[in-house]
């Protein structure tokens, strides 16, 4: 399993949420959205320190991270988080 975080979406959201070099963002299963993998359940991202990360991801000095409890959604396949310029919006997908 892997988490992959491109530039552009962590200095979106640096931008979009105000964040600081040595800040976190743990991506966390939610009910309902629009998620692809698992039916009724998409991702969501909190501004949260990681207690016991299972995936971990730095880019432009914001920590990425998933806990281990919630790695079970990637089902051993990588979860990408990417901006797509021409929307103007996170995109995030699991390949």
């Amino acid at each position: 399993m892997k988490l992959a975080v491109e530039q552009a979406a962590a200095r979106w959201y640096k931008d979009q949420m105000g964040l600081s070099d040595g800040d976190s963002l743990r991506i966390f299963i939610r009910l309902g959205g629009c998620g692809s993998v698992h039916p009724g359940l998409s991702l969501g991202i909190a501004k949260e320190e990681p207690r016991n990360p299972g995936l971990i991801q730095q880019t432009e000095g914001i920590t990425f991270f998933m806990e281990e409890d919630n790695v079970w959604y990637v089902d051993n396949k990588e979860l990408r988080i990417s901006f797509d310029d021409r929307y103007e919006e996170i995109k995030m997908e699991v390949v």
